[in-house]
């Protein structure tokens, strides 16, 4: 049976893309001796892997489209320390990398006729590494909107069919890896809390996780891990604010150590031994703040996973291979390897542009009266039933209130059920009233916006284009 759809390919076959002429006579270049990787090192890695990819840039400005792409890079070139909007082709600003992505991201065919949540997740975590808040692409899309439709009402936790675990594993790291732009959580923690459950629960017995729902079943919790779905999962558990002394980081932590290839430094992946893997394998290590070139992570022979990853790359062309035996580098292997390298998780908050005039983040500033949109909403009843859904609307102006918006919440809402009624209906004052669970001495309706403290719940308070809203009854 083939593999799910993932937020990124992790088949050979789709990692072989072509090498341009120039970074293919350059490939000859003897790759470094092993040994374990100096600061000087890594930095010329990091240099050379940046050319690399700022190679695979089209004409246009362009890296991704409308199938397979390299959008990927700009966690990349963020971890790196390099703004993607400083990544123009010839220098022409006009087409830089960040604002042909966003205009990508705002059509209406944008991912596709068919779209999976993680299609939404990988544009959350590459719009917020590009500096794009996730949230205000434009007037009518808002990507964390998107990822709360694919909600699993009957499996709270869950996003997206929960057999393909993996949209939950990068529903927790785009939804709490893409902070606001203040650099604060964006999401409520009962929601972080509901997708934490989730991991925990499909942890294998061997420490690991794959792509597959191991939850409630004994012999896929019993079967082995691979090394890609673990780095991923545990970098999921930490942005989520699980520390890396807790007891499942910790199994996550000794199941890599015991992938180490001593010889080598590299992971003993699934798919054999890999790039991309490591790279995996070491995002999740960098996201808990686990060092990958000490302790655990020296093999007896004075090895290291990042030893590995600079082994295979190229340079100075900077391109990395996916398999040592592979005479070519490939994209998606010197993407995974250098966002590793470079001591990146799954994404990375967007660094200051040196371009003159271009600021750090680019959003959108107000709704647009007419313009469709979706914001994000999350209902908590303060009895453990949480409810999260997208609502559509279409604003009569640049701001709209609360109360409209639970009121469209009713019957626009995906997932439905979201908001079944709120009271009062209509005009202004205190919701005193939702889903039926009214007000009661000190427990009452509050509301938080983009993880602001929860205040009073008042219908007429203002909401902007891109809000995250929560409410929450409680004292």
């Amino acid at each position: 049976m083939s593999r799910p759809r993932t937020p990124r390919p992790r088949t050979p076959r789709r990692l072989a893309l072509a090498v341009p002429a120039a970074l293919g006579a350059l490939a000859l270049t003897a790759l470094p001796a092993f040994a374990t990787s100096s600061p000087a090192q890594i930095a010329t890695s990091k240099t050379n892997g940046v050319a690399y990819l700022k190679s695979l840039q089209a004409a246009d400005g362009s890296y991704a489209g409308s199938g397979l792409s390299n959008e990927w890079a700009f966690s990349t070139f963020a971890a790196a320390g390099t703004a993607v909007v400083d990544v123009a082709p010839g220098g022409d600003t006009t087409k830089n990398a960040r604002t042909v992505y966003r205009n990508l991201l705002s059509t209406a065919g944008w991912p596709s006729g068919a779209p999976v949540v993680t299609d939404y997740e990988r544009g959350t975590l590459n719009a917020y590494a590009a500096g794009i808040d996730p949230a205000r692409v434009s007037a009518s899309r808002n990507l964390i909107a998107h990822v709360y439709s694919y909600w699993q009402t009957a499996e709270a936790g869950y996003f997206g069919p929960s057999g393909n675990f993996n949209g939950t594993v990068f529903a927790a790291l785009s939804l709490g890896g893409a902070k606001t732009q203040a650099g604060g959580a964006r999401v409520p923690q009962a929601l972080t809390d509901s997708m934490v459950t989730r991991i925990r629960a499909n942890q294998h017995v061997d420490g690991g996780w794959t792509y597959q729902k191991a939850e409630g079943n004994p012999t896929v919790l019993n079967s082995a891990s691979d090394v890609d779905m673990t780095g991923a999962a545990m970098a999921a558990l930490c942005v989520s604010g699980v520390p890396n002394t807790d007891t499942d980081v910790v199994q996550a932590k000794n199941f890599l150590k015991g992938k180490l290839v001593a010889n080598s430094g590299a992971f003993n992946s699934l798919y054999g031994v890999n790039t991309s893997s490591n790279g995996w394998g070491v995002a999740g290590l960098n996201a808990c703040s686990i060092n990958p070139q000490t302790g655990d992570f020296l093999t007896v022979n004075g090895k290291t996973p990042i030893d590995f990853l600079i082994a295979n790359q190229y340079n100075p062309a900077g391109g990395f291979k996916y398999k040592p035996s592979d005479t070519t580098p490939t994209a998606y292997a010197s993407i995974d390897a250098l966002r590793a390298v470079a001591g990146g998780g799954f994404t990375t908050a967007p660094p200051v542009p040196v371009t003159p005039g271009a600021p750090q983040w680019v959003a959108q500033s107000t709704l647009t009266a007419g313009t469709a949109t979706k914001l994000a909403l999350t209902v908590d009843d303060g009895a453990g039933n949480l409810k999260v859904c997208s609502v559509a609307f279409t604003p009569t102006g640049t701001t709209t209130t609360l109360g409209d918006v639970l009121n469209a919440a009713t019957s626009g809402a995906t997932p439905s059920g979201c908001v079944t009624g709120v009271t009062p209906s209509s005009g202004t004052g205190t919701i005193t009233n939702v889903n039926g669970k009214a007000n009661s001495g000190g427990n009452t309706w509050k509301v938080s916006v983009d993880g602001s403290a929860f205040a009073g719940a008042l219908r007429e308070k203002v909401i902007n284009v891109g809000d995250t809203i929560a409410l929450r009854w409680g004292a």
